[in-house]
């Protein structure tokens, strides 16, 4: 079928050897070890880590004002890059991931070849990553093996993010933790370029969990504060404005859930379309067998840290699941749905009773699961403290600190009234050769 039949640029298997794939960046640690995954299979593959008001400015140009933040980001920094020199757009394709659902993941992808189209860029390919199957890619193929990969990327990911967030706002040494996270990031994706075995990547939690304990930390009383929200603002610095190190910055620790529970969510729901609805029956089987293994790593994962005994691990989501019934319908799932509901009840249960729910101005899905359901949040955890901050391009970002500051004077205000917490401590570690320097091969 020719690109005129099929309604887009099509990436052809020729298209395999010549051109560079570039990847949005939403979760630096994240996307680069998928992306070493991708390369292992043949792909030439770039994240894009650029930033500024230029990437915002690049997505109005091209997109209507109206449209979602993120969507105005991702298509910003695209084509911020191919009109940037620095490569050549007859030898370039773009990605972007597409959930099947209907919201930000499953739509851009048109806004996307719109925007190519008014600048002149209409003849670059645009792939779509979609385990719906929503187009196809004659040139992108990613076989099972390869998404198991893929998906300890996502494992890892987490792991690393847990950790600097446990450990930065302790550290003695400024940059300690995000630079031991790169470091073993770096290492992880040289490993993921060859075989890796699950066994391998058992074996890493442990040496990661080691030279993150080996962090000197003095251990203070900090405001714990929890960010949920649409996916890319949730994660992405570029989108955010770098809401976690400001948090930090203001005396929190971060608390973030994980990319695995939105993998699992979107998998459940597809369980939940055949009880609710009756729809996908000939799939049940499929996304099962994808759930049962998604929650096996996970309990794995969990394991480990419990196990290692020095940082908290995150929630289990069949106990996240249970945590939101009653609250919110589980058919409610356009965007994050039930899950942004789900993490907010999901921190409140583990503590954590200060949070920021994250949304792009105007998003309908983000505004009834996350603003509209804080009154029955609070109505089960009266101490909980949220507040919704929206970005947009319009927003301004003292206007955001302000209120993130309101928050967080409020919080240490009710800290200051429970008993004195003792003297802190310096956690000195152990001297012992650390476990970043050389990586077994995986066998």
């Amino acid at each position: 079928m020719t690109d005129k039949e099929k309604g887009y640029v099509v990436f052809t298997k020729e298209m395999k050897a010549t051109h560079t794939i570039l990847v949005p960046n939403m979760l630096p640690m994240h996307f680069k070890l998928i992306g070493k995954v991708m390369e292992q299979q043949g792909y030439k593959v770039e994240l894009l880590e650029t930033s500024g008001p230029q990437i915002a400015e690049a997505g109005l140009k091209y997109v209507h004002n109206d449209t979602c933040y993120p969507a105005i980001l991702v298509i910003g920094q695209f084509i911020d890059a191919l009109q940037s020199g620095k490569y050549d757009p007859d030898h370039v394709a773009l990605i972007l991931f597409q959930t099947g659902g209907g919201c930000r993941a499953s739509n851009y992808i048109h806004l996307l070849r719109k925007a190519l189209e008014k600048a002149g860029l209409a003849h670059v390919p645009v792939i779509s990553l979609s385990m719906m199957g929503l187009e196809k890619h004659p040139g992108f193929q990613v076989n099972l093996p390869t998404l198991q990969k893929m998906m300890y990327g996502v494992l890892y990911g987490d792991l690393l993010m847990s950790l600097v967030n446990q450990c930065k706002p302790y550290e003695l040494e400024r940059g300690a933790a995000q630079a031991l996270a790169d470091r073993w990031t770096e290492r992880l994706a040289r490993e993921m370029t060859g075989g890796v075995r699950y066994r391998q990547v058992k074996a890493n939690y442990r040496r990661i969990l080691d030279d993150f304990a080996a962090i000197s930390v003095q251990k203070t009383e900090k405001v714990m504060v929890g960010v949920v929200g649409e996916i890319f603002v949730k994660y992405s610095p570029l989108g955010n404005n770098n809401l976690e190190q400001f948090l930090v910055d203001e005396g929190a620790e971060v608390v973030i859930p994980g990319l695995l529970d939105f993998c699992l969510y979107c998998v459940y729901n597809n369980i939940l379309d055949n009880k609710l609805y009756g729809m996908q029956k000939g799939k049940q089987l499929l996304y099962r067998a994808a759930c049962k293994f998604l929650l096996n790593k996970e309990r794995d994962m969990i394991a480990a840290m419990e196990g290692h005994g020095r940082f908290t691990p995150p929630t289990l989501f069949t106990h996240t699941i249970e945590l939101v019934q009653g609250t919110i319908s589980m058919g409610v799932k356009m965007g994050e749905g039930w899950l942004l509901t789900a993490e907010m009840l999901e921190l409140a249960d583990k503590g954590v009773s200060n949070i920021v729910c994250t949304q792009p101005f105007g998003c309908l899905p983000n505004h009834i699961c996350g603003k509209g359901m804080m009154k029955p949040i609070k109505a089960k955890n009266p101490d909980i403290n949220i507040v919704a901050i929206d970005y947009d391009a319009g927003a301004t970002r003292v206007n955001q600190e302000n209120r993130l500051k309101l928050m967080l004077a409020n919080a240490k205000q009710k800290a200051s009234q429970r008993p004195a917490a003792p003297r802190p401590v310096v956690q000195e570690p152990e001297p012992r050769e650390t476990g970043v320097r050389a990586i077994p091969r995986a066998v």
